[in-house]
């Protein structure tokens, strides 16, 4: 079967719906939903065939049962099978409805026809195999401190998105007034998908720009720095980015780091006062935490 994507299914306690993103996540899935079956959650998640064997899923099964057994919780229900892409790009769209986050933003799946008479900001979104649709937690928290960042802006800041997924962050900041942001991401089909949602949006391509890269091709691209960052990738990769903070962001600039879990959380901060950061603000939601960071 050519362009064949793991469809995986894990049926869990709802208590697990974080562990369980988080793992997806770090397994290199695409594409989470959540649905609600009777007492329980039926979370779907997509991985690209060409990614994983079925060995991989079994290892992934796992850690899922020792997550909830650790947690002191019943073993989730773990099944998966190969579907076509096309059966992939409809599957997960059919339980993703619109999102409201903080006071500002409501996330639109593009496919829907957008309310004329909203008082919120539409931020329409597909985000194809990138991850980032706003109803994640880290996601949520990740705009509702850009939110609160961008009330003050104190001046036109120039910003950075490291790890842009579908460019959900990186689009918010825009519509809420930032002139100018550098979204870059390792994968190529993430740096499409931020790509044609900034399209989707009616963003000049002059004042967000997408692309394939880290920390150093937001340096090549603007040498001085930026005035902010928005973050919402894996604890340990931001833990090996931290000390090219210093490089990246402008003596009285700051950075919203999210994707952390609580239990994670210490060791981040740890890294970051090494580092001459501060830790201005420490947001939490369930299990995660974001982390709103600053120069003394």
């Amino acid at each position: 079967m050519s362009n064949s994507w793991w469809e995986i299914q894990i049926l869990c306690h709802p208590n697990l719906e974080e562990s369980v993103f988080w793992r997806l996540q770090k397994f290199g899935c695409s594409g989470t939903a959540t649905e609600v079956k009777e007492q329980s959650y039926l979370i779907r998640a997509y991985l690209p065939q060409m990614k994983a064997q079925a060995l991989d899923l079994a290892a992934l099964s796992l850690w899922l049962r020792q997550d909830a057994l650790i947690s002191q919780l019943s073993p989730p229900q773990t099944r998966w099978h190969l579907i076509d892409e096309e059966d992939w790009a409809s599957s997960w769209k059919q339980h993703w409805e619109p999102t409201e986050v903080g006071d500002r933003i409501l996330v639109y799946p593009a496919w829907l026809t957008p309310p004329e008479d909203s008082l919120r900001l539409i931020l329409r979104l597909d985000p194809g195999v990138a991850f980032g649709t706003g109803t994640h937690l880290t996601t949520q928290l990740c705009l509702e401190s850009l939110e609160m960042r961008t009330m003050y802006p104190g001046g036109e800041q120039v910003l950075a998105d490291l790890g842009c997924g579908s460019g959900i962050l990186a689009i918010a900041a825009i519509l809420m007034g930032m002139p100018k942001v550098y979204a870059v991401d390792v994968d190529p089909l993430a740096v499409g998908a931020a790509r044609e949602n900034r399209d989707l949006n009616q963003i000049d391509p002059e004042r967000l720009i997408v692309e394939e890269g880290s920390i150093e091709k937001i340096l090549e691209m603007t040498p001085e720095g930026v005035d902010g960052l928005f973050c919402n990738i894996l604890a340990e990769t931001i833990t090996e980015m931290i000390p090219q903070f210093d490089k990246l962001i402008k003596p009285k600039g700051w950075g919203i780091l999210s994707g952390i879990l609580l239990d994670q959380a210490k060791s981040v901060m740890e890294v970051l006062e090494a580092h001459g950061w501060v830790v201005a603000a420490f947001w939490k939601r369930q299990d995660w935490a974001c982390l709103n960071i600053r120069r003394p």
